[in-house]
């Protein structure tokens, strides 16, 4: 996985799970929150752009990076606790690929959706 510097910053955490879909965690505590003490919707939004992006990588031979073309998200809950990021991508090319991904918390509860289309880079 490139080295990106922002997740260090977020406290975003790749777990590894051999065979299975891309993983981050991230605890959501201060100051990664918003007024109400859940995950800051931003923290969300790259939580679910770095899942989708290293599903990507994994799925496209040859690819070093990528480079997020759109992205769309919906809040659906206040995310407490550890909550954690998977991805699925939907369909992939050479110039680009369409994936999506879910934040749930340690319940299992989803708390936000997204899809996305991203450029693989070689």
């Amino acid at each position: 996985m490139p080295a990106i510097p922002f997740l260090d910053y977020c406290r975003i955490e790749r777990v590894e799970t051999p065979g299975e879909k891309p993983r981050f965690e991230v605890d959501a505590v201060a100051p990664l929150t918003n007024s109400r003490d859940a995950a800051h919707g931003g923290l969300l939004m790259t939580l679910l752009d770095v899942t989708m992006g290293q599903a990507v990588l994994a799925e496209t031979e040859g690819a070093t990076s990528f480079a997020t073309m759109e992205m769309n998200v919906s809040f659906l809950r206040p995310g407490h606790g550890r909550i954690a990021a998977t991805a699925t991508v939907l369909r992939t090319g050479r110039n680009v690929a369409f994936a999506e991904s879910e934040v749930r918390d340690q319940a299992g509860v989803l708390v936000a959706k997204a899809s996305g289309l991203f450029k693989p880079i070689f």
